[in-house]
């Protein structure tokens, strides 16, 4: 039978389903925050698509965004990332 968790997982699978979300997560999971402007030039991708990335991973409550006008700092949301974490080794341990 369906439960939260289930829900949990397959939201953060869906999150983590793209290279740029990756890239993105390892990237500030190595670092206390990032600016969105570090970010962009660190991928080659236009700023709109990292954006969309951005939007997605912080949907999907694995990152938090704090307005520094003008800029935007992102960091991991801890707790979320942890328990991503927990549930995907869970899955694949069976």
């Amino acid at each position: 039978m369906l439960n939260k968790q289930h829900t949990k997982l397959a939201r953060y699978a869906k999150a983590l389903g793209h290279p740029v979300r990756i890239f993105v997560l390892q990237t500030l999971a190595k670092q206390a925050c990032c600016y969105s402007g570090d970010l962009s030039e660190a991928l080659p991708i236009a700023k709109s698509t990292l954006s969309q990335h951005l939007k997605e991973l912080k949907d999907a409550g694995l990152i938090q965004g704090e307005i520094e006008a003008p800029r935007i700092k992102y960091c991991i949301n801890k707790e979320n990332w942890s328990e991503a974490q927990t549930l995907l080794k869970t899955f694949f341990e069976g």
